[in-house]
This record gives C-alpha cells, sequence and structure tokens, in this order.
C-alpha cells in the first residue's frame, strides 16, 4: 500500500500481467472455454518441459500433456492466487507423470507373468553419444521408486532449486532433500558401473563425490 502525503491509502497500481492472470483464473473457475485455451497457449511449454525431464525422450509425452491439463482444469477451483497458476501446473504435471510411472510398473509387473498379454513399449530412436547416455540415465531412474525419481530429474535434470523441487511434488523441503539423498547414491552406484556414463560421472559435478 502507498500513503499519500494527506494521509489518503491508495492501493498500488496493479499491472497488466496481474491483470491478466487474475481474468484468466476466474474465467477457468468460471468454465470460460478461452480460458482454457488461454491456460494451454501459455503454460504448455513449461509443462512439456517438465514432463519431458521427468519421463525422458517418451512416446506418450503427447497424451500425459493433454492428461495434464484435463487433471488442472478439473481442480482449477482449489486455486485461490492467480500468480499461483504456474507452480500449481507444475505440481499438476509431477503428479499426472507419477502416475504414467506408476501404471508402467505395474503393467512391467503384469507382463512377467503373462508376456504375451501386453505388447512391448516402443522404444525411442537411439542416437549417438548425448543421447544414449540420456538414455542410460533415464534406464536407472526407471529402477527407483517414483517419489525419488522425480526429484532427481527436477533438481539435476531440470535445474529446479530444492523450494521449487518440493512445491512441484507437494512435500517439504526436508522430504524433498531425503528423497534426493537416496536417489543421488543411487544414481552414481549405477552410473559408475555404466561403460557410457562412468566418463561423464568423473569429469561432471559428481567428480569428487
Amino acid at each position: 500500500m502507498q500513503t499519500t502525503t494527506v494521509g489518503v491509502v491508495r492501493s498500488l497500481p496493479v499491472s497488466k500481467a496481474e491483470q491478466d492472470e487474475v481474468a484468466l483464473l476466474d474465467g477457468l473457475q468460471s468454465g470460460e472455454t478461452w480460458a482454457k485455451m488461454a491456460l494451454f497457449d501459455q503454460y504448455a511449454p513449461h509443462v512439456e518441459r517438465i514432463l519431458g525431464r521427468v519421463l525422458g525422450r517418451d512416446a506418450e509425452i503427447g497424451d500425459t500433456l493433454h492428461d495434464t491439463f484435463v487433471q488442472a482444469y478439473a481442480s482449477v477451483d482449489g486455486i485461490r492466487d492467480a500468480k499461483a497458476i504456474k507452480g500449481w501446473l507444475s505440481t499438476v504435471a509431477v503428479y499426472t507423470a507419477r502416475g504414467l510411472i506408476r501404471r508402467r510398473k505395474i503393467r512391467r509387473w503384469l507382463r512377467f507373468w503373462d508376456p504375451g498379454e501386453l505388447p512391448e513399449e516402443a522404444a525411442p530412436v537411439a542416437e549417438p553419444t548425448t543421447r544414449e547416455a540420456l538414455q542410460r540415465s533415464y534406464a536407472i531412474l526407471e529402477t527407483m521408486p517414483s517419489d525419488e525419481r522425480i526429484a532427481f530429474s527436477l533438481r539435476f535434470i531440470d535445474g529446479m532449486e530444492l523450494t521449487e523441487a518440493a512445491s512441484a511434488c507437494g512435500c517439504s523441503l526436508a522430504t524433498i532433500k531425503r528423497r534426493l539423498a537416496k536417489a543421488e547414491s543411487k544414481f552414481l552406484e549405477a552410473a559408475r558401473g555404466d561403460a557410457v556414463l562412468s566418463g561423464r560421472i568423473e569429469g561432471g559435478r559428481w567428480a569428487n563425490r
């Protein structure tokens, strides 16, 4: 708030961006079609980036992006602050990706018992060097519990700050730190035994670990 020389209280000016965010949230909570389209147009690249960091190069990114926004539209009434839209979408994206990871684990378990029942998922096209390293990295991440994998991906692959990653995962800072510590230890142990990843680990951020 700002006070004039005569003691009259005057609100600080509201920016155009803030006005747009408020209008967008109002439209979403009223079920307006234009608001749903605007939300997707504005935030789809951000959500797709989060999904890509968590899932890697994945044939189901497009479907998961769609599912994220379906979940978002259904839960938008819970938002009270228009400034929270981006962080809220990050959380919805993480939960949607986690659901996909868990469903895949169930499918793999079912395939173990009846290999002919479910076809193998198509593997992404392999490319040299960095692409192969990413593939191998995500193969390691797939062996982790989904909460640990997501925490690792958001922190070390997407580069989120700890507080931002904790918010996206809907957990406390202490919890995200515990998940990261476990995930990092498991990843390093596996990567050091991998012919492709071991050199990158020794020369990268974990060189002295």
